[in-house]
């Protein structure tokens, strides 16, 4: 019951309960009824994201005078949008997880979150990935918990026995079109690239050096022309169905409906949970991203998952112990037990993460586990936000067709140099 108190409700209701059973805020947090500290903590898709109970039974287990209660926002794409409304609300929630860093630069520089910097000065910052994206001259107001980077999933019994070690993006088309089957209701497609700016544009900009902030986006070019090939040749949902008809990118893969799906690590996590509990029985495989050339290396893109503090916390010691404890080793220990790639790693760590029942963990799914280069997936600066929200309205369209991609990316340039400067 402690668990699912809050989870199923309403996100208007959740957020009223937290608020009014929180009172006053400061280090006064609401009990429950046998005597426990609640701390809230604020999550998307809690059900569908096993991370955030690994690491809540975790803490709990070692606090047992302090009881979670997850605030769900439930809708993913829409979470930083009601995380925003929430902290102009004067929202009370304790923790929140921060899902990218642009929200984080957002929220870190309007004063909402609580400083963290103390906290950081005592860790050991090699055993961290991710943990400089969170410095804002110099303070820290998140901890990461999770680095996740992409890869490439793909079905085993789909694609045969083709190599994957060193795709190029040409012979990956190559491949998505030989694997496209069937029509109708039963045609299986060879990809599905879900409709997130990110899936064409930080791809580019991490393998061809490209700088989203800047204002020049020819380096995209190349990759929006092989995806509206693909599409094209049917090879791939299309955008535009995929966006209006809000598909997911588990739904297409777990049930057999695409042979590939780039991806970020995080969804081992998913589909591993999935498969031990019975929901679909894929044998999955991970590849490294391709690339534009051979013997370039691995190159892809990803970005840190963090905790921080809601400066109006109610319950403000419970969340700084907790976001110290999710991002440490104990922390790290019980997400890679899951399947989730940690910020804090070390030998132990590591070993888990490879240890976890069902990883891949072949020469090929290695090779995607060690990338050589790992970008931001969007650069953090004071104005990474009003870049982002044009870099995405210019995706979409261009994927929709109503620009054509040398149109749609020198809009996008101009639009960046004259509204953002």
């Amino acid at each position: 019951m402690k668990r699912h108190l809050m989870k199923n409700l309403a996100v208007a209701t959740a957020l009223v309960l937290v608020t009014s059973a929180c009172g006053g805020g400061g280090d006064e947090p609401a009990k429950t009824a046998d005597g426990k500290d609640v701390l809230t903590v604020a999550v998307w898709a809690y059900d569908q994201t096993p991370e955030f109970k690994a690491l809540f039974d975790a803490f709990e287990a070692e606090n047992p005078t302090i009881d979670i209660q997850p605030v769900d926002l439930l809708a993913g794409d829409d979470y930083a949008e009601k995380v925003t409304t929430m902290l102009a609300g004067g929202d009370k929630t304790d923790v929140l997880t921060m899902k990218n860093v642009t929200d984080y630069a957002r929220y870190g520089t309007r004063g909402q979150l609580a400083d963290l910097t103390d906290l950081v000065d005592g860790l050991p910052k090699e055993s961290y990935r991710g943990l400089d994206s969170y410095d804002l001259d110099g303070k820290y107001y998140a901890l990461p918990y999770r680095q996740d980077f992409w890869v490439l999933y793909y079905n085993r019994e789909l694609v045969g026995d083709a190599d994957l070690a060193n795709l190029t993006w040409d012979e990956y088309a190559a491949l998505v079109k030989e694997k496209t089957t069937g029509d109708g209701a039963n045609k299986v497609y060879g990809a599905y690239h879900h409709v997130w700016r990110s899936v064409v544009q930080a791809i580019a900009a991490s393998q061809n050096g490209g700088d989203q902030l800047s204002g020049d986006y020819s380096w995209m070019a190349d990759q929006y022309t092989m995806t509206q090939d693909l599409e094209k040749s049917g090879s791939i949902m299309p955008w535009a169905t995929a966006n209006s008809q809000k598909v997911s990118y588990d739904s297409q893969f777990s049930t057999g409906k695409a042979a590939f799906v780039p991806m970020g690590a995080w969804y081992s996590a998913r589909l591993l949970a999935d498969k031990a509990a019975g929901k679909h029985d894929i044998d999955w495989g991970v590849a490294p991203m391709p690339q534009p050339a051979e013997g370039a290396g691995v190159k892809t893109f990803g970005s840190p998952t963090a905790f921080a503090v809601n400066k109006n916390a109610a319950n403000s010691a419970g969340a700084r112990k907790f976001v110290e404890f999710a991002s440490g080793e104990k922390g790290a220990t019980a997400v890679a037990k899951i399947g989730i790639y940690p910020s804090f790693t070390d030998d132990a760590v590591l070993a888990a993460y490879a240890g976890v029942a069902g990883m891949p963990n072949d020469e090929t799914a290695k090779k995607a586990f060690a990338p050589d280069e790992i970008m931001l997936e969007m650069p953090v600066s004071e104005t990474s936000s009003d870049v982002d929200a044009i870099l995405k309205e210019q995706h979409e369209l261009i994927m929709a067709g109503e620009k054509t991609v040398p149109d749609g990316l020198r809009e996008m340039g101009e639009r960046v140099k004259n509204e953002v400067g």
